[in-house]
């Protein structure tokens, strides 16, 4: 190999390396970038369990207060739908009267970017008839809408609804 065929050759494999090297880190950057903010599937998920939780509290306000001000409610045991803050309040007075327990049965989640998600499936609730104390279980179809607002994720759009078959 002569002189120029090796500096050639040197050259080429530098470039080589140097592009390779330039589009690994480019493909690394964006796909850190993307995903390091994002939340998690499993995060998204958990959601479901502070919801849950502020129920076993009993207070209305702080279930209401999970909901974004905008937020629309489709009840599961409710004919009317909530549009504000108020409203869901209501529904929350009435439905925590039965004290529901809450209990994921299948959930898929759909993380769409670094402020929103989607989590749906099929939940089952506990209640309690507060004049029998008998206990009944009512399975549900839901879907969660989540966006991150002012650095808290909120409820957007909640859809519950029993279901067809049962």
């Amino acid at each position: 190999m002569t002189r120029t065929n090796r500096i050639r050759a040197a050259v080429v494999s530098a470039t080589a390396l140097v592009t390779a090297a330039t589009v690994g880190v480019g493909v690394s950057q964006a796909g850190g970038s993307r995903t390091a903010h994002e939340p998690s599937k499993k995060q998204i998920a958990k959601l479901f369990d502070r919801w849950n939780a502020a129920l076993q509290t009993g207070d209305p306000e702080k279930v209401a207060g999970l909901y974004a001000k905008d937020a629309v409610l489709l009840p599961t045991v409710s004919n009317k739908i909530r549009t504000n803050h108020a409203e869901i309040v209501d529904y929350f007075e009435h439905f925590l009267q039965n004290k529901p327990v809450g209990k994921k049965i299948e959930t898929i989640v759909n993380v769409l970017d670094t402020n929103s998600a989607i989590d749906t499936g099929v939940y089952e609730f506990t209640l309690t008839d507060p004049k029998s104390g008998a206990k009944r279980v009512v399975e549900a179809r839901y879907t969660y809408e989540y966006e991150k607002r002012g650095g808290k994720w909120l409820i957007v759009n909640h859809h519950s609804s029993a279901m067809p078959e049962g």
